[in-house]
C-alpha cells in the first residue's frame, strides 16, 4: 500500500473503530526494501551535521538515516562510513550523501569510489540537474540477474528532486552513452553494461519542497502529487516500474507528516529538525539558536557553492547578520568587475566587518586551497578579476559555516545555519513538553513523535469523518499529542 491510497488508510483489522498504526503508514515496499520499521528517513545534512552518531542512533532504532558527506574530503567520508558500518553491523540500514559536483566531477567520482570500496549500499543523490557518469557508475556496479530474469541492483539511489524533469531522468534507465563510456574505460563489466537498461536510476525519489539549504521552495501540496502522478504514468507506460516517491521539506509536526501520507507519499524525510538534536554534528551555540526559532525565522541567501550563478539556500535569520551580509556580497559582486572596482567605504566594511581580514589575506588562503584541490580555479581567477572576487566572497560563506559548526561565540552574528521552517514548527509542537530543550532531543525520538502523532491524527480524522468520533476531540497541541496513549515515548 502506498501512502493514503484509494484502498483506504492503513488500519488495524478487527471489529470496532479502526486504529491507524504508525508502522503501516506509507509504503510497505519501502519498509521491506530498506529493512526498517517506519517509512521515515533522516536526510543528509552537509559537512557531517548528519553525523555518524546521528546515523548510528537512527539505525539502531530500526530506521534509515543518511550521513552528511557533502563538503567533506573523501578520506573523512571513508572514516565516517567505516565507523557507521562497524557500529551498525552487517545488514544495518544506513546511507550517505552523494552531492553532484559539476565544477569538480573528479571529486564526485572519488566519493563513489569510497562508497564502492566500503560497501555503502545506499546514497542520497542531491543537487543533480542531470545524470552524471559517477552516479551511473555507482548505480550500475554490482548489477545481476535473478533466476526469474529480474535485474537486481546492489546499490540503491534515493534522488532528492524539486522538478519533474529531473524526476523523469531518475525514473529512466541509466543513459546509454554514460554506460558505454564506463564500459570502455573498464569501470564496469560487460555484464553490468548489458543489464543497465533493465533498471531505473533511482529506487526512491524524494519530492523536496520548502526545505533548509538548497531549495526551490516548492509547495509540497503541488509537488508531491505531481511526482506521484509522474511515477504512476511512467509505470503504466513502461511496466514493471517500482519506484517509491517520498516527501521532504516542512515536515516538523505530526500534521505535516500526516498530510504527506494523505498526498500518497511512500515515505517522509526530515532534515532541519534533526539538526537540533544531541547527536547532530554542529555546535551547542548553533543548536541554541535553532531551538529558539519560529516558523518565520528563515530567509533566502545566495548559495556559497553556486555563488556566481545566483543559486540560493534557506538559512536561519533570527539574531544573525549573516543573511544580510551574504546578500550584500552578492549585490556587490553583480555591480562590480573586480575587488579594486569596489568603492573604498564598501570595501572597508566588507573587510573589517564581514571577513575580519583584508582581501589579500583571504585570497592567499583561498589560492592555497584551490592550488591543492582544483588548480584550474586558480588559473581562471588569475585571468579574471571578477572570478577572483567571487572566490574571495565565497570564502565568507565557507567561513560562516565553520563558525556555526565550531560555535565561535565572538563571531556568532556571522553563523550560517541552513534551516527550513520545519524547525520552527517542531519547536512550537514541543513547547511546554519535555522535548522543548534541545538537549532532550534525539533523532529517533523525533521520528517516534512525528510518526505516532501522524497516525493518531489520521485515526481521529478518519473516525470523525465517518461519524465514529466527534471532530473536536482530537489533540491540538504538542502537550496533548505527547499525552495521547501510544504517542508518548
Amino acid at each position: 500500500m502506498s501512502g493514503w491510497s484509494a484502498d483506504g488508510p492503513p488500519v488495524e483489522p478487527g471489529d470496532g473503530p479502526s486504529r491507524v498504526r504508525p508502522e503501516a503508514l506509507g509504503s510497505s515496499r519501502f519498509r521491506e526494501a530498506h529493512g526498517v520499521r517506519y517509512a521515515y528517513v533522516t536526510g543528509a545534512m552537509y559537512k557531517g551535521i548528519a553525523s555518524p552518531e546521528l546515523v548510528v542512533r537512527v539505525g539502531r532504532a530500526g530506521l534509515l538515516g543518511y550521513f552528511g558527506a557533502g563538503g567533506l574530503r573523501p578520506d573523512r567520508v571513508a572514516e565516517a562510513v567505516r565507523r557507521i558500518g562497524r557500529e551498525l553491523g552487517e545488514g544495518g540500514a544506513f546511507g550517505a550523501n552523494l552531492l553532484c559536483s559539476p565544477e569538480n566531477p573528479a571529486l564526485e567520482n572519488e566519493v563513489v569510489s569510497v562508497y564502492l570500496a566500503h560497501g555503502v549500499r545506499r546514497v542520497e543523490a542531491a543537487a543533480y540537474v542531470r545524470i552524471t557518469r559517477p552516479l551511473v557508475r555507482y548505480r550500475v556496479t554490482g548489477l545481476r540477474r535473478d533466476a526469474d530474469g529480474t535485474v537486481r541492483a546492489r546499490n540503491s539511489v534515493m534522488a532528492k528532486v524539486s522538478r519533474p524533469e529531473i524526476a523523469a531522468a531518475f525514473l529512466a534507465p541509466p543513459p546509454a552513452s554514460l554506460v558505454a563510456e564506463l564500459r570502455a574505460a573498464g569501470e564496469i563489466t560487460e555484464e553490468e553494461a548489458a543489464l543497465a537498461p533493465g533498471i531505473t536510476m533511482a529506487d526512491d525519489i524524494c519530492a523536496e519542497a520548502d526545505s533548509g539549504g538548497h531549495t526551490d521552495q516548492r509547495a509540497a501540496f503541488a509537488l508531491v502529487p505531481d511526482l506521484v502522478a509522474l511515477r504512476d504514468r511512467t509505470a503504466r507506460e513502461r511496466g514493471g516500474l517500482d519506484v517509491r516517491v517520498g516527501a521532504a521539506g516542512g515536515i516538523g509536526t505530526p500534521e505535516a507528516a500526516a498530510a504527506a501520507f494523505v498526498l500518497r507519499a511512500d515515505f517522509v524525510l526530515t532534515g532541519s529538525v534533526n539538526q537540533c538534536t544531541v547527536e547532530a554534528g554542529t555546535s551547542d551555540e548553533a543548536k541554541d539558536l535553532l531551538a529558539d526559532a519560529g516558523v518565520a525565522d528563515t530567509t533566502m541567501v545566495p548559495a556559497g557553492d553556486m555563488f556566481e550563478v545566483g543559486a540560493r539556500v534557506q538559512v536561519l535569520r533570527k539574531g544573525l547578520f549573516f543573511p544580510a551580509r551574504a546578500n550584500k556580497l552578492y549585490e556587490v559582486y553583480r555591480r562590480h568587475d573586480s575587488l579594486d572596482d569596489i568603492d573604498e567605504r564598501t570595501a572597508r566594511q566588507i573587510q573589517d566587518r564581514y571577513l575580519g581580514r583584508d582581501f589579500d589575506a583571504v585570497w592567499r588562503e583561498t589560492r592555497e586551497h584551490y592550488a591543492r584541490t582544483l588548480p584550474s580555479e586558480v588559473e581562471r581567477a588569475e585571468a579574471s578579476p571578477k572570478h577572483r572576487m567571487a572566490l574571495v566572497f565565497k570564502w565568507y560563506f565557507v567561513h560562516a559555516n565553520r563558525l556555526a559548526q565550531r560555535g565561535t561565540t565572538e563571531r556568532r552574528v556571522d553563523f550560517q545555519i541552513q534551516c527550513g521552517p520545519a524547525m520552527g514548527a517542531f519547536n512550537q509542537f514541543v513547547r511546554g513538553t519535555p522535548y522543548e530543550p534541545w538537549r532532550a532531543r534525539h533523532p529517533d525520538d523525533i521520528a517516534e513523535l512525528l510518526m505516532t502523532g501522524a497516525a493518531t491524527l489520521l485515526d481521529q480524522r478518519l473516525r470523525a469523518l465517518t461519524g465514529a468520533l466527534a471532530p473536536t476531540t482530537g489533540p491540538r497541541t504538542g502537550r496533548d499529542l505527547l499525552a495521547e496513549p501510544g504517542a508518548a515515548l
